[in-house]
């Protein structure tokens, strides 16, 4: 089935929808972020709601219910916490949607509808999590509240293949070499973002570095950074910074401009120098974290061959307890 199947059918097992809450952990949170942040900002009528698993099961929120569709994604498919957050969902009433890319895992189990997305380099991305979640979102919404932008979310959607393949080699050639140069001179870096986007920005650092390259960093919110974290700016801190192309431009410039008058290291990855600027404005906030991932994955790999550190490398993950 599609995003749009599946939206019916929550639709109509919910009746009027209430709540919809967004959960998952890490690198699958990140990616429903983006639908969450639609819903928000265009359903009169929906809550919206992003957990990490974890949370939502310990700290469950008040309205879970008949009436909340809970989207779920576990990429390996056996998240124990995902799947909690799921059986708990499950036991309050509400719509459960479950997403994998490993079929017949533990989150892929009956007990649920449960999609099956695959994840190769030329899987679209209208059908991986991120493209998949904000269609379901924007079909959900036209059922409800007769919201008219899914023409255009869907449209953006298909352009971003192109854009992402022609971006991915510029990204590598232009931006990776002073990259690797700045990894290779400092022991730590901040990041900012923004928005929507600024769940890639808390993506390319506890995923795409922190994880996969063992690089401490930090992750700022681009609207808080002078509510605090500017006052370590100074020469010789690197920042990099995530410029959307989107709603919240204009906060991220803000910190840009203080930014490039207060350290030489800073290097900013803007998504309308490479390609986001085709992309209808009214959609773009909520496709430039897509684009983001795709060029974070870019330099994470210029970086792991850098330092021969291939980003499949874990110390903990999966080999220990924890």
């Amino acid at each position: 089935m599609d995003a749009k199947t599946y939206a019916q059918q929550a639709f109509d097992k919910a009746g009027t929808v209430g709540q919809v809450y967004w959960v998952a952990c890490g690198g699958s949170v990140i990616d429903l972020y983006p639908a969450h942040c639609l819903v928000e900002q265009h359903s009169p009528s929906m809550e919206s709601g992003i957990y990490t698993a974890a949370e939502f099961t310990a700290l469950p929120p008040a309205r879970l219910g008949e009436h909340s569709v809970v989207v779920t994604c576990s990429h390996s498919g056996g998240t124990r916490e995902t799947v909690e957050a799921c059986q708990l969902a499950a036991e309050r009433g509400a719509t459960v949607l479950a997403m994998t890319n490993n079929a017949g895992s533990r989150i892929d189990n009956g007990q649920w509808p449960c999609w099956i997305y695959q994840w190769e380099d030329a899987t679209p991305q209208l059908e991986k999590p991120a493209g998949f979640t904000i269609v379901f979102a924007a079909e959900l919404m036209r059922l409800q509240d007769g919201y008219q932008g899914e023409e255009a979310l869907v449209r953006g959607i298909g352009q971003l293949d192109g854009i992402i393949a022609a971006a991915k080699p510029r990204v590598e050639a232009e931006l990776g070499p002073r990259f690797v140069e700045l990894c290779q001179s400092h022991d730590f870096l901040y990041i900012l973002g923004s928005g929507p986007t600024f769940s890639q920005t808390y993506g390319f650092a506890i995923c795409s570095l922190m994880e996969m390259q063992w690089q401490n960093c930090s992750y700022i919110n681009s609207a808080e950074y002078f509510h605090g974290p500017f006052e370590c700016t100074e020469e010789g801190v690197f920042y990099f910074l995530q410029k959307t192309g989107g709603a919240t431009r204009h906060i991220d410039e803000r910190a840009e401009d203080f930014l490039k008058t207060h350290t030489g290291d800073l290097m900013v990855l803007d998504s309308l120098d490479y390609g986001m600027d085709a992309v209808d404005a009214d959609v773009r906030t909520y496709l430039d974290p897509i684009f983001f991932y795709e060029m974070n994955v870019s330099l994470r790999g210029v970086r792991g061959k850098a330092f021969d550190h291939s980003p499949e490398y874990r110390r903990y993950m999966g080999k220990v307890e924890y």
